[in-house]
């Protein structure tokens, strides 16, 4: 380990991840953790159950999944409906976690790709014919656009940047952490609509109309900055990785993982020849896929509205990262001379799957505790407990969002989904704002950074046990509190750098969040 002491203004930085690193790892291994969690939340839903504990639900009279009396309660899973509850749902808790499916279809073609040759070929022509010092900017840009289709990005980018930088000498933690900070961190930046926009747009429209039953907001309303924010997150990214993450990390030793490292030699004639074939077949998914969304043609179109939104095309992005790797992986094998036949892609099928046993047994505890969390409402107390709290106190405006990014980043936490967490609070930050002179789109944009910036070091994103596992690869005693000191960072530098552009942009320039997005409301 290199020894990065005669740098004294990173000293305090470093003393402060490896308190937080060694805090971290005094844990039990990540699926004990998640056992235990599950068995605490069954025992703490009993206890607050029987004091009574619950708080008023703030959505409106008549919502959907909102109580007779308007009251949301505690639930025990201690009691005789709890437990019948937990025996009967126990194998679909696990077969139903939605990043278990996704993971496992994509990794069958991201493994053809993968032992084919095709990803390492790729990667050498990527490393060779762009310049190093734009690898970790490149990398981290490429998450927050593959938010487009977020499972792209957990899936494929994560694992291939960890590849890229092992490759090139760097440490492949940083490789992932960089990666994981685009993908995840900077979930609600982009340059393109994705399919959150039109979820959270129609949660906001509803809890305005609590006050103004007319008010609409559309999927584009925060996409100017939105657009911006991909290119401060890109920069606040590259200069964590570089500055902080990777030299605190130090050299990396092979021995520390079971990763091979990546062969970084120049191209032959014949992988030329294969990934030039690779790339035809690339050419030719693509325009295939194309033919599926043209408006007023394409059969993956929603049928009712003729939009990607809610089209089986966004439903199904996973068979298309599987098709959009496995035919070029195929092709490139066969031009290559490693995939003869049929044997040869399904060994390569079955190798990738080989490498996910932990994570599998991972999920199975996840997906436990998650299920027993939501059920028991306590996620939905505590975020409804935190707001009305931050609604209770008068304060300025700029500082009220300050806070309500900073509540909003801490239920995050908690409420894994964006949706989820914003359909309890939105109904309650909404209408304040709205009285206070806010317009709907500026709220929804405070929101969602707070949602983002906390991704990276919960457990409770959907995608935290793939990111262990792939981490495991290339340091094998790696724990939640390693991966969350590494992580810890960017979520701090994201908040800080984002709320400020924020603050700038709505306070100071007074600039539309989105096309024909108001600032202010009026009555």
């Amino acid at each position: 380990m290199t020894d990065h002491s005669s740098t004294p203004a990173k000293r305090p930085i470093e003393r402060f991840l490896n308190t937080v690193e060694w805090l971290g790892n005094l844990l039990p291994h990540p699926i004990t953790l998640f056992a235990l969690f599950a068995l605490f939340i069954i025992v703490a839903s009993a206890i607050a159950a029987a004091f009574g504990v619950s708080v008023m639900d703030p959505r409106p009279a008549g919502a959907a999944g909102r109580a007779p009396d308007g009251v949301i309660h505690v639930v025990s899973l201690m009691s005789a409906d709890g437990l019948q509850r937990i025996v009967s749902h126990l194998v679909t808790n696990f077969t139903g976690f939605a990043p278990l499916g996704t993971v496992l279809v994509a990794l069958l073609g991201v493994g053809i790709a993968e032992h084919s040759g095709l990803l390492s070929a790729a990667m050498r022509a990527l490393v060779f014919n762009a310049p190093k010092k734009l690898i970790t900017f490149t990398i981290v840009f490429a998450g927050i656009i593959s938010n487009t289709a977020s499972e792209l990005g957990y899936v494929v980018l994560i694992p291939l940047a960890a590849m890229i930088f092992h490759s090139l000498g760097r440490h492949p933690l940083a490789g992932l952490a960089a990666a994981f900070a685009g993908v995840s961190g900077g979930y609600s930046a982009n340059l393109l609509l994705g399919t959150i926009d039109p979820l959270l747009s129609g949660i906001t429209q509803s809890a305005a109309q609590i006050i103004d039953p007319n008010y609409h907001v559309g999927p584009e309303v925060n996409w100017y900055f939105m657009f911006v924010s991909t290119f401060v997150i890109s920069i606040l990214g590259t200069w964590i990785t570089n500055s902080i993450v990777e030299p605190k990390l130090g050299k990396y030793n092979d021995s520390e993982g079971d990763a091979v490292r990546g062969d970084m030699g120049a191209l032959t004639a014949q992988e030329r020849r294969a990934l030039k074939g690779a790339g035809w077949a690339v050419l030719g998914v693509t325009l295939l896929l194309i033919l599926t969304v043209i408006p007023g043609y394409g059969v993956l179109l929603n049928p009712k509205t003729g939009t990607l939104a809610g089209s089986p095309f966004l439903k199904g992005i996973v068979v298309f990262i599987f098709v959009f790797f496995a035919i070029p992986g195929m092709v490139y094998g066969r031009l290559i001379g490693n995939m003869r036949n049929d044997r040869d892609v399904i060994n390569a099928m079955s190798a990738s799957m080989s490498s996910m046993g932990m994570y599998i047994v991972l999920v199975f505890f996840a997906a436990q505790f998650v299920a027993f969390f939501n059920w028991s409402n306590f996620g939905t107390v505590v975020a409804v407990k935190g707001a009305n709290l931050l609604a209770s106190i008068d304060m300025g405006a700029p500082l009220l969002f300050v806070c309500f990014i900073m509540i909003c980043g801490f239920i995050n936490l908690m409420i894994g989904s964006a949706s989820a967490q914003w359909a309890v609070t939105a109904p309650i930050f909404v209408p304040m704002l709205m009285l206070v002179g806010f317009a709907p789109e500026v709220i929804q944009a405070a929101y969602r950074i707070g949602d983002s910036v906390t991704n990276v070091i919960t457990p409770m994103m959907s995608y935290f046990g793939l990111i262990m596992a792939v981490a495991a690869r290339y340091r094998r005693d790696m724990g939640i509190g390693t991966l969350v000191a590494m992580m810890l960072p960017y979520s701090v530098v994201f908040m800080i750098g984002w709320t400020l552009l924020f603050v700038l942009w709505v306070f100071v320039f007074n600039l539309p969040v989105g096309p024909g997005a108001a600032t202010w409301y009026t009555l």
